[in-house]
């Protein structure tokens, strides 16, 4: 790996995109769209009432969520003809017989994709400093959630650039770009209500519960009745769920509390749903209605100790981001063995 050649083909793919007028359109259209969403988020809260710590969260959590969703849906159009565009239009052999090796070649055009996926970061970030400030967050949330957007941004730039050497056409990978990142954000959501539905198990529940008689002043404990009925078991399916990028942001994010141990905002109650989702359901249940009322643990007594679910989910990310990069190394190699039918070599 010569850090010199590759910061070379990063370059170029980086001069390529500058030099278009489209590239400053999108990203104006991409300011003014956080620029709506910002100015709509402090109005509706405002409307609402709200003004505390827990207000501030729900508007920093809109717009982290409206500059993630704008990112993961340029990120295709991006890197998802990286190579094959390339190709099409004969620049990418002229590159392949330079000393720049296989390697080299994607991981520049990967770098490249990355960069200027950062670049409508880089756009967003005074509106989230906004939000941060307005809401009275502390300066790690902020650092956490672009931590997290930077690392998404480079997670579907190697999906995009991945499948741009797989496939032989740009409008393919592409759509099959667009593709990954649904099974990401919508698909992760179905397999997990189907999944965990279609799995369940059966619980046993036993209850009794106070009868008053006569003037209501006497009363007595019923028998115990029993029943059964089945739960889902969500606990077989929650990394799925941990995989979707919206879900990873949020758990990353470090979660604000009130003083009955609930979250604030909405990145918090997001995270602790998916981690409680963890827990076993148990097989046999006991409500005794005749006892003293029982203190019930909060939503952060539930949730300390269970697995932080967006190391899962940035892990199941990773490994689809890096098969499939390794996949486009081999397509693009040279000498190549077999090219698929059309492919345009020079």
């Amino acid at each position: 790996m010569n850090l010199a050649r590759l910061w070379t083909i990063v370059t170029l793919e980086l001069t390529q995109r500058v030099r278009s007028v489209a590239w400053y359109v999108l990203l104006g259209v991409f300011a003014a769209i956080l620029l709506g969403v910002t100015a709509l988020s402090f109005l509706a809260f405002s409307w609402m009432g709200g003004s505390g710590p827990g207000a501030g969260g729900a508007i920093y959590s809109v717009i982290v969520y409206v500059v993630l969703l704008l990112v993961v849906l340029v990120s295709p159009t991006v890197a998802g003809n990286a190579v094959n565009g390339d190709r099409d239009q004969a620049t990418l052999a002229p590159v392949q017989v330079t000393l720049a090796t296989t390697g080299e070649i994607v991981l520049g055009k990967l770098v490249a994709a990355w960069v200027s996926g950062l670049a409508f970061l880089a756009v967003a970030v005074p509106f989230l400093a906004v939000a941060t400030i307005a809401g009275g967050l502390s300066p790690a949330a902020l650092a956490v959630s672009l931590l997290v957007l930077v690392i998404e941004i480079g997670v579907f730039a190697a999906i995009g650039v991945g499948l741009s050497a797989l496939l032989a056409r740009p409008l393919f990978s592409i759509a099959s770009t667009y593709l990954v990142v649904a099974a990401f954000v919508i698909g992760t959501l179905i397999v997990f209500g189907l999944g965990g539905a279609a799995v369940r198990t059966e619980v046993e529940s036993h209850s009794r519960y106070i009868t008053y008689e006569g003037s209501g002043t006497d009363y007595a404990c019923s028998g115990w009745e029993t029943y059964t009925y089945e739960v889902p078991r969500f606990d077989r399916v929650w990394w799925v769920l941990a995989a979707n990028p919206f879900v990873i942001i949020a758990d990353a994010t470090p979660t604000a509390y009130d003083a009955y141990g609930n979250p604030t905002d909405l990145f918090g109650q997001i995270a602790s749903g998916v981690r409680m989702a963890q827990v076993v359901p148990e097989t046999e249940t006991w409500s005794d209605g005749c006892a003293d009322a029982q203190d019930y643990p909060s939503v952060r007594e539930q949730t300390d100790g269970l697995l932080p679910s967006w190391f899962v989910g940035l892990g199941v990310q990773l490994v689809v981001a890096g098969l499939l990069l390794w996949g486009g190394w081999a397509r693009t190699r040279t000498p190549a063995r077999r090219l698929p039918p059309g492919t345009r070599v020079a």
